[in-house]
């Protein structure tokens, strides 16, 4: 694929025309720019600072202070990740898929597998795998984030009666490594142990023409997880049922042009906010805190009547000299 600038301004053919290498510089197999493994927020010197410096944050090329002079943008840059406002949607040319559930798996047609499209061409059903949804031009889900996610293990204990994250971003407000950062939530549908309340691992792909307990040889969800759990040594008591799973992704790529960027109202606002999940903080537009605004308006209204006054006095005083 060869993306143009309007889908992303660095990879883009008739924008910086950078390849993957540019960014994601690579040394003894320690790849630049994989989050996961490297929080961001641990190396966010610049470039400009030191040019062997590791290329993984956008603040590497740009500085933290990457608008011009004075611009309100660069008082963000402490709390707010380049990427929440510079990529304002994701999926914009090629779908992605965002809601995956198992529990429907294993219908069939005239007593065989079948597989259906959706308007994009992507499955939104398959005997193997059940219901797919698939969208385009999606808004993130924003999160504090300081580069590092915590994951779900098969061992961990869940509450079925919620969705079950199995994993999330690690942030909050207060943490100066912490920034707001867009995300693709990914949701769908497991087995879990009903009993243990853990998610399991079922044997999905058959070894050969012998292997009858994976599930897309005989599609029994019961012994596809017996034999996954009993395989993987763990514990599992028989029982199961599906549950709701959400699952993060940081969005990083797809950066836009810089007259698509969010537009400030479309967060500092109290209707629709693109922040309204995110509590713990203040901020102007979105929120309320009333004797703030009495202050304010109080301050807004001594200013007015200052300015009144003050007119108002040059006025009289002017007249008593024509006088």
């Amino acid at each position: 694929m060869k993306p143009n600038k309007a889908l992303d301004v660095h990879m883009g053919t008739d924008g910086q025309n950078f390849n993957c290498t540019r960014c994601h510089s690579t040394t003894l197999h320690h790849i630049a720019g994989r989050v996961y493994t490297t929080p961001a927020s641990k190396h966010r010197k610049s470039l400009i600072e030191d040019d062997l410096a590791s290329k993984i944050t956008c603040e590497s090329c740009h500085s933290s202070t990457p608008h011009k002079a004075n611009e309100k943008a660069n008082d963000h840059t402490d709390k707010v990740a380049c990427q929440s406002c510079h990529i304002p949607l994701f999926a914009r040319v090629n779908p992605t898929k965002m809601w995956w559930d198992w529990s429907k798996a294993g219908q069939k047609k005239d007593g065989k597998p079948y597989a259906k499209k959706d308007e994009f061409g992507k499955p939104m059903y398959d005997t193997k795998k059940g219901d797919m949804r698939w969208e385009k031009n999606v808004k993130p889900v924003y999160a504090w984030y300081n580069g590092s996610i915590k994951h779900l293990t098969v061992k961990d204990v869940i509450d079925p009666s919620q969705t079950v994250k199995l994993n999330e971003p690690v942030g909050i407000p207060s943490d100066e490594n912490s920034r707001i950062f867009p995300f693709k939530v990914h949701h769908g549908k497991q087995p879990y142990d009903k009993v243990n309340k853990t998610m399991v691992i079922p044997h999905l792909f058959p070894k050969g023409k012998d292997d009858k307990e994976a599930y897309w040889k005989k599609y029994d969800w019961g012994e596809a997880i017996a034999y996954g759990m009993k395989y993987a040594d763990l514990s599992y008591s028989g029982e199961y049922d599906f549950v709701e799973t959400s699952y993060v992704f940081p969005i990083t790529h797809m950066v836009a042009p810089k007259n698509h960027v969010v537009n400030c109202n479309e967060c500092h606002t109290r209707e629709d906010s693109r922040l309204a999940n995110l509590a713990g903080f203040y901020m102007p537009g979105r929120d309320r805190f009333k004797i703030l605004d009495i202050v304010g308006w109080a301050v807004i209204l001594i200013s007015f009547g200052g300015v009144v006054l003050h007119g108002l006095g040059r006025f009289l005083s002017n007249g008593r000299r024509e006088e």
